[in-house]
């Protein structure tokens, strides 16, 4: 046992210093070989972080290299800018500067022989390399001292012929010069189309920026401008609140709210139709595919001079018309409308002959005419053409192969009941259907200006194929046009509560302005249609220039009255005002006239042109003396704001009344 033991004991002692020696040598060596494999590693990483960081150092450097570059290249482009600017602000002041010598020198000579010729016109015609045809030589003698009615506006018109394009085009062009503003300089951000529509502004538009800027409100804004020169019907809110508040027109589908037809959708389209066949008395059912909708009629005419002129082309207008529809043909498609002036021993009167003189001075002047534009009722006349009238001019336009563009967006605004109005549509036959294009939109029958909807009928597929191509661009919404369809749809309403309504509103609101206008001895011309009159305020010009009448607008204006003057519509007789009456009086009423300060003619009388042959002295019955221009503002902005002629003309009121409104021009 001994033995035993003494050998296990050997043997356990061995085993313990091989187990220690083994253990020994090995953690040994596993250290050292560790630590050998970590200081490469270390030195590995080490050097791909200084090459790493040699890398990133050379790229910032190339960074702000590029950066240093590109900014020597910005300073470079602004110098040149700047350059350039200074350039054409230099070319722009010599050339305003020898254009304005050129109109010193001949101010003298040219108001003498031509005073009836607008000062812009003269500008205009200093900036042409090809003169316009020359006036008549008997055009520049003094008028005889009793003319008759017929050679004075004869003489007038031969006058206005010389600029019948130009001389409205430069009274835009020029207004901020008359008004002693220096227009804003081309952009260098614009191309010269961009620049020719940013700054393109006529005395409609900004009559319209300054009415914004400063809006009349009886509690809010009592001194504010009143606008008497913007064509909207403000008389029907009520009844159209009433209407488009109800159940039918709150609707929603998955279809309204998805892309649909640019024409319209089809079942605006099927009302449209069956709107005007029986609105416009048609003979036969209009069929929906004939009908385009676009968010307004200015959209229309802007693609219609579109698809059927090539830039540069012309439509020929009669004058006076609507001033606005000059952008809506320029300003995207660069067509221009020529002026059909003409003469005729009736003012304003439109004839073919007239349409056929203005068509021979296009050609004479090189122009392509591609259309005519015929508004019926008219803006500003407020003349209702009757259907005979109307076929004759569309067979002028047949003749000559022209598109004929008929705006009939007041057939419905006829107060008169002995009066009615005749659409084109309604002749049995038109003289060229694929020509013939007819415009109606919701502003002005419905007093809905802010609904943009306009529609054309025309049995031409090419051209509707034409304009659904552009109808994306002009598209109406599907609420709004489910909301049109029900509206139209709705014969018991439109015929027994809005249209009754609206026509009494309107000849009460017609009859109390004309009526003011007699008390005050203005002469204006008597129609029963659309929202405002066409007021002859000559007498109140202190010569009879266009000048002049932009001094009387202006004059207007500061009294915070917004009127629109007869140039604005390229009239060729200065001294004409298209007055808006369609206005909720009653709303204006402030108790109190407030007093206005000095005019700037306040201290100059009237110039009366008895010996001239004034259109007044042959034709109007104003017989009352003339009086100031301020009793004149004073007295219309005391009587918009104090009448109190909508609660006077109600149903029971004006049953026996028939106001004696006269005819100014027979």
């Amino acid at each position: 046992d001994s033995r035993l033991k003494s050998y296990f004991s050997s043997l356990h002692s061995q085993r313990k210093r091989r187990r220690g020696g083994k253990t020994s040598w090995c953690h040994g060596g596993g250290r050292c070989g560790g630590q050998e494999r970590l200081d490469k590693a270390l030195a590995s990483f080490l050097s791909w972080q200084q090459s790493a960081e040699e890398r990133l150092l050379s790229l910032e450097e190339a960074r702000l290299e590029r950066e240093l570059q590109a900014e020597e290249r910005r300073e470079q482009r602004e110098e040149r800018r700047a350059e350039q600017e200074r350039q054409h602000e230099l070319r722009l002041f010599s050339m305003l500067t020898g254009v304005l010598l050129a109109v010193r020198e001949g101010t003298q000579t040219t108001t003498q022989s031509d005073p009836a010729t607008s000062p812009l016109a003269r500008f205009s015609a200093s900036l042409m390399t090809t003169p316009a045809p020359s006036a008549p030589s008997s055009s520049s003698q003094p008028p005889p001292e009793a003319p008759t009615t017929e050679s004075i506006f004869n003489q007038e018109t031969k006058k206005s012929q010389l600029t019948s394009v130009k001389a409205c085009k430069m009274s835009q062009n020029a207004l901020e010069t008359l008004r002693g503003e220096e227009g804003p300089g081309n952009s260098v951000y614009l191309s010269e189309r961009g620049n020719s529509i940013r700054l393109h502004e006529g005395i409609l538009q900004e009559g319209y920026i300054q009415y914004g800027m400063d809006r009349h409100h009886d509690t809010d804004n009592p001194d504010g401008i009143i606008n008497m020169g913007t064509s909207e019907n403000k008389l029907c809110y009520d009844l159209l609140h009433k209407r488009l508040t109800k159940p039918d027109m709150l609707h929603i589908n998955p279809s309204l709210l998805q892309y649909s037809d640019w024409r319209g959708h089809a079942f605006l389209r099927e009302a449209v139709a069956k709107f005007l066949t029986h609105y416009c008395c048609s003979p036969n059912p209009l069929k929906a595919d004939n009908v385009v909708v676009m968010n307004g009629c200015g959209s229309l005419f802007s693609c219609i001079a579109a698809v059927i002129c090539d830039p540069k082309d012309a439509i020929l207008i009669p004058t006076p018309f609507y001033g606005v529809i000059t952008e809506d043909l320029h300003l995207y498609s660069d067509v221009k409308l020529f002026h059909a002036d003409g003469k005729d021993n009736r003012p304003f009167r439109l004839t073919v002959g007239k349409l056929e003189e203005g068509l021979q001075r296009a050609k004479e002047e090189g122009l392509t005419i591609r259309g005519v534009i015929l508004m019926n009722p008219h803006n500003p006349l407020a003349e209702i053409y009757s259907l005979k009238e109307m076929i004759t001019f569309l067979e002028f336009a047949k003749r000559n192969a022209l598109h004929a563009i008929v705006d009939e967006v007041y057939m419905l605004t006829v107060f008169d009941e002995s009066v009615t109005f005749q659409s084109v549509l309604s002749a049995d036959s038109l003289p060229d259907p694929q020509r013939t294009h007819v415009m109606w939109g919701m502003s002005k029958d419905f007093a809905m200006a802010g609904i943009r909807i306009g529609t054309l009928y025309t049995e031409n597929r090419d051209l509707v194929e034409a304009l659904a191509k552009l109808g994306s661009f002009h598209g109406v919404p599907g609420t709004t046009q489910h909301q049109v369809a029900q509206l139209l749809q709705d014969k018991e309403w439109i015929n027994e509560e809005f249209l009754p309504e609206n026509r009494r509103r309107l000849k009460a609101a017609c009859s109390y302005m004309t009526g003011e206008l007699l008390s005050m001895g203005i002469p204006f011309l008597d129609r029963p249609a659309t929202l405002y009159v066409w007021a002859d305020l000559r007498k109140y010009l202190q010569e009879s220039s266009f000048e002049e009448e932009l001094s009387l607008w202006k004059c207007f204006l500061r009294h915070k009255v917004l009127l629109s003057c007869g140039q604005a519509f390229c009239c060729s007789v200065p001294g004409w005002f298209r007055i808006v009456f369609a206005d909720q009086q009653h709303h204006l009423q402030l108790g109190q006239y407030q007093q206005h300060s000095q005019c700037l003619l306040e201290s100059q009388k009237p110039v009366k042109k008895d010996n001239a042959g004034s259109l007044a002295t042959e034709d109007c019955q104003a017989s009352k003396p003339a009086e100031s221009l301020d009793t004149l503002i004073g007295t219309l902005r005391h009587q918009i704001r104090s009448s109190d002629w909508l609660e006077k003309s109600t149903p029971e009121l004006s049953a026996g009344e028939d106001p004696e409104i006269f005819d100014v021009v027979k």
